[in-house]
């Protein structure tokens, strides 16, 4: 690949990610404690590993969520990602997941 085809799949990347970034909704209910108290890096974490099976089981049962809103903000954000980059990262960064040409 050429350096040409990696900037500009970088910079549409980059223009994915602000558009879905003017998307996101600020959590009013951030940094208060809600009944397990307010989670954290580690449950972050977990919560991006089981980020498919909650998807799923969210389609059938209105009370339950894949983000816990009662987090403490940054480091509850990185270890969701994180968990979600550790799940789906490995598929887009195989050899036969799709790449820019």
């Amino acid at each position: 690949m050429g350096w040409r085809n990696l900037i500009l799949c970088l910079l549409i990347v980059l223009m994915l990610t602000v558009l879905v970034a003017g998307c996101a909704e600020s959590n009013q209910q951030q940094g208060t404690s809600g009944r397990d108290g307010v989670a954290g890096f580690w449950p972050g974490l977990w919560h991006g590993l089981i980020l498919p099976v909650s998807f799923i089981i969210s389609l059938f049962n209105n009370s339950y969520n894949i983000y816990e809103i009662h987090n403490n903000g940054n480091w509850y954000n990185f270890g969701f990602v994180f968990g979600t980059w550790i799940i789906f990262g490995s598929v887009l960064a195989s050899k036969s997941g799709s790449k820019c040409k």
